[in-house]
């Protein structure tokens, strides 16, 4: 991929404005220009059930989703979606539907008649296992070929899709691309933008502009970096098109939520992402909020522009750590921090601990172990006299409402000024509502933590017991990438493939494999996001047929198609061992 990584990302580093895109319209509803961020989800539904699929959209239509995503496995899936379609009509809902396409192109050229929207994953557009009529692979290493007769399938779905006015989400996960792009770019964020950019170019080719992209991934960080390289890809070929974001098998509860803040907070402070979808292993119905408060807290963001320029060496594409000097037991060597604000603690009138404990408290303005600054304060005497005074932190704080700007110049200006003390990030939150709380701290410290900027962090918030912004803080590291306390969970969301109650087994393997921090567990549904989509996990548990199990280490499956009975036990085995 030729193009300039030093782009027009660095340049809007330290405001905030909007990416420009074309509109692309599904249905009545239009996505990127001048629209707002739309909200979406997906029904758990089998798409067969066309009595239990149209309740369900109903009912998130009726919670605020602005598209429902339906998975089409088969033709007679994607027969099914022309009723369900028709149904909800009748029922006075106008809401678009997605038909979700993975591994069949004719399943995809049906559905686009019926539905205002397809998703196809470029990773496995064409079934990995079909033959073309001449017995050769489509996937076979002979990339001319192979491309020639991509090119060709696709331009048959993009004709009739354009016969129908249908949009089309070219949605590229990491963990399911194609071998020939494997073999080129590893299971990496550039394989995922030259997976989508095979595509994108036809449509540009084929003068078809209903386009939305995606660069999906449980990974936060191989999803941010994705989604930017993917942004200077789609500038240096003067394509438009609007983003899809979204972290892919979040999990649940609150690791779910901070993850999901994490992944796409980060891009919208980039002025990224035209829709979102919060992927939660919960009843979808759930996501609906999370996404609403994600949106929310930037639909108000001044252009505070902060006239600062990248420290030497920052790449917004790539994660790299800046160093500092140890001192009071942060920086160096140390993992990055936990700051407990001991000046705003709550008592919540119980002696409730954070699961894990604060690596410091800070006291308040008396705190000599601290210097505390903002960006309006780091005149060149001020950044002078810093010199001398090795020995201290840095407590970094912003009340802007575009923080993470001011934080990033902030980081900038102390860098470039010669400054290597230990960085501490904290902010305020004058709110006692805990997950706007969790949503709102998600989106600024995930920003500058997957940036690599910062030593530590410090969560304030006067109406919150302080054990809970420590945990918080704690599972914002993890979330970020950057230290891990507990056990991390990669799980799907489910949908109409599924072939276990995936909230109950998620339930339970928690359960099981909490004792087990760091280690990665991934929890998929069907064959189809496992076991390619928990490239990140240690373990996995899969569902492979119904009643049947097959367990993973890394990619490896170590046991197939056991029974589910007997497949919790088998995991903790297989961990153990």
């Amino acid at each position: 991929m030729a193009y300039d990584i030093n782009n027009a990302y660095c340049d809007s580093l330290f405001s905030f404005a909007r990416r420009e895109t074309v509109e692309v319209k599904a249905g009545d509803t239009g996505i990127g220009g001048d629209n707002p961020v739309r909200i979406q989800t997906m029904v758990t539904t089998p798409t067969r059930d066309v009595e239990a699929t149209v309740a369900e959209c109903l009912k998130l239509a009726d919670a605020g989703a602005e598209l429902v995503r339906v998975t089409a496995p088969a033709l007679r899936d994607a027969e099914a979606l022309g009723v369900i379609r028709r149904r909800l009509r009748e029922a006075s809902c106008r809401v678009p539907i997605v038909a979700d396409i993975h591994f069949n192109p004719e399943v995809a050229e049906l559905a686009a008649r019926h539905v205002e929207k397809i998703r196809i994953n470029p990773g496995n557009f064409a079934d990995r296992q079909a033959r073309l009529t001449d017995g050769r692979s489509l996937h076979d290493r002979d990339e001319d070929y192979a491309a020639a007769k991509l090119r060709e399938r696709f331009v048959a779905l993009l004709k009739v899709c354009r016969e129908y006015g249908t949009a089309l989400r070219i949605g590229a996960n990491h963990g399911s691309l194609s071998e020939r792009i494997m073999a080129r770019y590893g299971d990496t964020p550039a394989g995922m933008v030259e997976s989508a950019m095979e595509f994108l170019r036809i449509c540009k080719a084929e003068g078809f502009h209903g386009v939305v992209v995606s660069m999906k991934a449980s990974n936060t960080r191989v999803m941010v970096y994705a989604y930017r390289l993917l942004v200077a890809a789609m500038d240096a070929e003067e394509m438009h098109y609007p983003l899809h974001l979204g972290v892919t098998e979040a999990g649940d509860g609150e690791d779910g939520r901070i993850k999901s803040a994490v992944g796409t907070g980060t891009l919208l402070a980039d002025g990224l992402g035209d829709t979102i979808r919060v992927s939660l292993t919960e009843d979808p119905v759930n996501e609906l909020p999370v996404a609403r408060r994600i949106v929310r807290y930037f639909e108000n963001r001044r252009a505070t522009t902060f006239g600062e320029t990248p420290v030497a060496g920052f790449n917004p594409y790539e994660y790299g750590k800046y160093e500092s000097r140890a001192a009071g037991g942060l920086g160096g060597k140390n993992p990055v921090a936990v700051v407990e604000d001991a000046s705003k603690s709550v008592a919540d009138g119980s002696d409730v601990a954070p699961r894990v404990a604060p690596d410091l408290r800070f006291a308040g303005t008396a705190d000599e172990r601290f210097i505390t600054c903002k960006y309006s304060s780091l005149t060149d005497s001020f950044l002078a006299s810093l010199v001398s005074r090795g020995d201290k932190i840095l407590l970094v704080t912003s009340d802007s409402s575009n923080c993470v700007a001011e934080l990033r110049a902030c980081f900038m200006r102390l860098r470039n000024g010669g400054v290597d003390n230990p960085i501490v990030f904290g902010r305020v939150y004058e709110t006692s509502d805990f997950e706007r709380l969790q949503t709102e701290a998600a989106c600024d410290f995930g920003a500058l933590l997957t940036d690599g900027f910062g030593d530590g962090v410090m969560i304030s918030s006067p109406g919150v017991p302080s054990h809970r912004t420590v945990d918080l803080a704690f599972g914002i590291l993890q979330a970020a990438r950057v230290r891990y306390t507990r056990t991390e969970y990669i799980a799907c969301p489910g949908c109409g493939r599924t072939l276990f109650d995936l909230k109950e087994t998620l339930k339970n393997v928690k359960a099981a494999t909490a004792g087990f921090p760091g280690l990665k567990i991934g929890v998929m549904g069907c064959i189809v996001n496992g076991p390619g989509e928990m490239a990140d996990a240690d373990y996995g548990y899969v569902g492979s047929g119904p009643g049947k199990i097959t367990l993973y280490k890394g990619k490896v499956a170590v046991k197939k198609n056991i029974p589910q009975e007997n497949a919790m036990d088998e995991l903790i085995k297989v961990i153990e061992e």
